[in-house]
């Protein structure tokens, strides 16, 4: 069980301790300095978020496992349903206040004790907590001169945000305009007790993924790989969530992007000799991993798959040594595309005459990588803030129409760095009888590889003042991945 004591959250002794004041106080300050810069000519008034909701299973009374809406976690940490919570941005610094429901005394037998306003306050480390009842009171006595509600679109999934709203509010001055930019831009940047958090759950899911590299098996089905990894990382880190799904993808398989979908549920059985495509992650605090590992089944590299892999390390690598403040995104994606093709020119899946910048300008490298290089991470796997307001827009391209940000890098931003080579008959047979394509494309080499599926390298990474620093610590040489499929220990020593 969680700590419940004052002001700290931890998942047990094993486990990263939280000082909720010092994450929050500290985010909620941010916020309230960038929110003034943002509306200047606004009176400091009153942040109003409502936190997420129970969500029924269909038309039953089973309840899906609550995880808190992102923005309300990022501002108090709370982590049960139907909460109010409100900044007091006049204050220094500002006051928190939190509205909880008031639960019947009956419920004590299903849910055990039924906290107060009082132990709520010491818990989640705020200055204030009242009844939702009591709000709108609450509200009319502070008065503010404006209120700052979320209104706003994500931009990964173009779902909006729903703006808290509560009886008589429409008596005050509501500013739908500022707040969802301004936290935006505060989330893409991390603050160092944020950061800390990812540092655990990335600690957290590089040991699974180590524990899993050495269970896979010729003969395994993939979804028992996906319950090693998840069981590790509850049992170890006490992270309950998954970020997203699972994707186990061995063989063919790996050539789909987001496999482990409901019509593809990790349900294959693994071939000897299969290219394995990890892409899992975990979460504590909710607060993401995003990590993938490709190895061969059994343990051995083959000639093609040493190929494609080492042609998808020198990108990863490159990038890596390429990321600093002021960098644009796209031109990072360019580059792994760039060494992928490269790569991919030796083992002659690309002609050997072939001019690779032309391939990287006709966007050749989209053939082989559809996806993004990567994205920004935090509360949630693909993080807010990819295409905020005043950040460069998306690039309407194969390829780079997939970048879930097109930012220029800046110091604390956390970005997963995930090139990927992927055999694609969706892709690749088309191309195959276009000629402006076709020129490139090692035809035959292909077809002979089109069941390899697809190798995926991602690490996530935090943009420092002197370049970058990799969170991810599991295999990437050949000869490692190779040494602990075998048994060798991890980290070495």
């Amino acid at each position: 069980m969680a700590s419940r004591s004052k002001n700290t959250f931890h998942m047990g002794r094993q486990t990263l301790k939280i000082d909720r004041l010092a994450l929050h106080g500290a985010i909620r300050s941010k916020v309230a300095k960038m929110l003034r810069e943002a509306s200047p000519s606004q009176k400091q008034g009153l942040i109003l978020l409502k936190a997420g909701s129970p969500f029924h299973i269909h038309d039953t009374d089973t309840e899906g496992v609550f995880r808190q809406e992102s923005y309300f976690h990022y501002l108090f940490g709370v982590t049960e349903e139907d909460y109010y919570g409100a900044v007091n941005t006049a204050c220094d610094p500002p006051k928190a206040i939190l509205f909880m429901p008031r639960l019947p005394d009956s419920y004590a037998v299903w849910m055990g004790h039924i906290d107060g306003p009082e132990e709520k306050q010491a818990q989640y480390a705020v200055d204030e907590v009242h009844y939702t009842e009591d709000m709108a009171d609450v509200i009319s006595k502070i008065n503010p001169p404006v209120i700052h509600v979320l209104a706003g679109t994500n931009s990964d999934s173009d779902r909006p945000s729903t703006p808290a709203t509560f009886e008589g509010i429409e008596r005050y001055t509501v500013d739908k305009e500022h707040l969802y930019p301004v936290l935006q831009h505060a989330r893409a940047v991390k603050t160092s007790e944020e950061i800390a958090i990812m540092r655990f759950a990335n600690e957290i899911a590089s040991s699974a993924h180590v524990e899993v590299m050495q269970a896979c098996k010729p003969g395994m089905m993939e979804y028992q790989l996906e319950a090693i990894f998840l069981g590790s990382a509850y049992k170890n880190g006490g992270c309950r969530h998954a970020p997203y799904t699972p994707i186990c993808a061995s063989g063919p398989n790996g050539s789909t992007l987001h496999y482990g979908h409901a019509g593809a549920p990790n349900d294959c059985e693994v071939k000897d000799g299969a290219m394995m495509l990890m892409d899992m992650g975990s979460e504590y605090y909710s607060y993401d991993s995003d990590i993938t590992c490709s190895y061969p089944a059994n343990g051995h590299f083959t000639p093609d798959q040493k190929v494609v892999y080492e042609a998808v390390l020198s990108a990863q690598q490159a990038v890596l040594g390429a990321i600093k403040p002021g960098v644009h995104w796209p031109d990072m994606h360019r580059l792994a595309e760039r060494c992928i093709l490269t790569g991919l020119q030796k083992g002659g899946f690309i002609k050997a005459d072939a001019d690779i910048e032309a391939a990287v300008q006709e966007r050749i490298g989209a053939l082989f990588m559809p996806h993004g290089l990567g994205h920004l991470l935090g509360i949630d796997t693909h993080d807010a803030g990819g295409y905020a307001p005043g950040t460069p827009p998306r690039i309407n391209e194969p390829g780079l129409r997939s970048l879930r940000t097109a930012r220029v890098l800046e110091e604390n931003m956390i970005v997963t760095v995930e090139p990927g080579c992927y055999f694609n008959p969706f892709l690749l047979e088309p191309a195959f009888q276009n000629p402006a394509q076709a020129k490139y494309l090692g035809e035959k080499r292909l077809r002979e590889c089109m069941d390899f599926g697809g190798v995926r390298i991602e690490d996530d990474v935090i943009v420092t003042s002197a370049g970058s620093e990799t969170m991810t610590n599991v295999p990437r040489s050949l000869e490692d991945v190779e040494m602990v499929m075998a048994g060798a220990s991890w980290p070495r020593k």
